[in-house]
């Protein structure tokens, strides 16, 4: 049974009792959405978290980056999640969204780093490949190969077609959909990259640019594969000759049975991915509610938990899952942002 202070507290920040159902009110698990990528770390802990204290274990969601930040930003209230975990940083328009809801104070939480690998089967050879071939295998639109400033429907059926020494094989290639903060990394990253070696392109203005960079294949080559990177992981161990691609925590779970192409001679590695060496390589982030603090039991101490050294330290618990630690200087300060609950001001977007 909720205390009489505490049923007050949530009946205020949804504008009345009225707005609140029964189950809202009488929520005492932590909800947290987002990010597939963040999923597995967040699951780690909210597992420990559940054996360890007197909390019960947060109950988790994998919507996806925008998909999470659609549903943490929608209001107050017990109805809506508390946290949701972002394999990019929030943008400014959902910053904006957020703040139009009445989803005003908010802590960001930096938790580490990641890449983002294009991986396949162990049964078949290691693909090397370069960011302007990624963009030439997988955009929409892509330079005319008999030469021009001017593009094309992407011509290119196998990966030999796009340089000799490719192999020979149809480009197939599952990814996140647009939902997924990977999806929204890898075109920033790895294909607006590839696409901005060719001069004509990036001396195009921003917004056209981004529509070539940014457009997928729609003819079969690229498949959108859902929020569940297992699913990914599972067909490339099935089928030889697709790719995948997914955050590099997926890949040191199943090393085993799939391996990750070099990019731009780069293999991803903790140490290449730390420093940046690794062209694909992103940080992650989570998000804390702060108006659910207090209300809903175990928000702050969930987040507190995460950011612990025994946690997402250089020799943590989320170090074994695949977590690349951030420097000790930027954990510390970021802990302390949970600790105070340190809201956004939006101008670090």
């Amino acid at each position: 049974m909720i205390k009489p202070n505490k049923a007050f507290a949530i009946a205020a920040l949804t504008g009345g009792l009225s707005l609140v159902s029964a189950s809202a009110l009488a929520r005492d698990t932590v909800n947290v959405v987002g990010s597939s990528t963040v999923y597995p770390f967040a699951t780690v802990v909210a597992e420990r978290f559940g054996r360890n204290t007197d909390f019960p274990t947060p109950k988790l969601e994998s919507t996806g980056s925008g998909g999470g930040f659609k549903l943490f930003c929608a209001g107050i209230g017990t109805q809506h999640p508390d946290i949701t975990n972002a394999s990019r940083r929030m943008k400014s328009s959902e910053f904006e969204m957020c703040q139009r809801n009445g989803v005003e104070a908010i802590t960001e939480v930096k938790i580490g780093a990641d890449g983002i690998v294009i991986a396949n089967s162990r049964k078949a050879d290691r693909m090397d490949l370069s960011l302007r071939q990624v963009f030439l295998a997988l955009a929409k639109d892509v330079p005319d190969p008999q030469g021009g400033d001017k593009l094309v429907a992407n011509p290119y059926d196998k990966w030999s077609d796009i340089d000799a020494g490719l192999p020979a094989k149809e480009i197939r290639v599952m990814g996140p959909p647009p939902t997924s903060g990977t999806r929204d990394a890898f075109v920033e990253i790895a294909m607006e990259g590839g696409c901005k070696t060719f001069g004509f392109i990036e001396a195009m203005e921003k917004k056209e640019m981004r529509s070539v960079c940014h457009n997928m294949r729609e003819d079969g080559a690229f498949v959108e594969a859902g929020e569940n990177d297992n699913l990914i992981v599972q067909r490339l161990a099935q089928d030889k000759d697709t790719l995948g691609i997914f955050g590099y925590s997926f890949l040191m779970e199943n090393s085993g049975e799939i391996q990750a192409s070099t990019i731009n001679g780069v293999e991803p590695t903790p140490d290449t991915i730390a420093d940046e060496q690794y062209p694909v390589a992103r940080s992650l982030f989570f998000y804390i509610k702060n108006a659910h603090a207090g209300v809903v039991p175990g928000v702050q101490e969930y987040a507190k938990e995460f950011t612990s050294e025994g946690a997402w330290g250089d020799n943590g618990y989320l170090v074994d899952v695949g977590l690349i630690p951030n420097p000790r200087n930027v954990r510390l300060e970021t802990a302390k942002a949970v600790r105070e609950l340190k809201p956004m001001t939006g101008n670090e977007l």
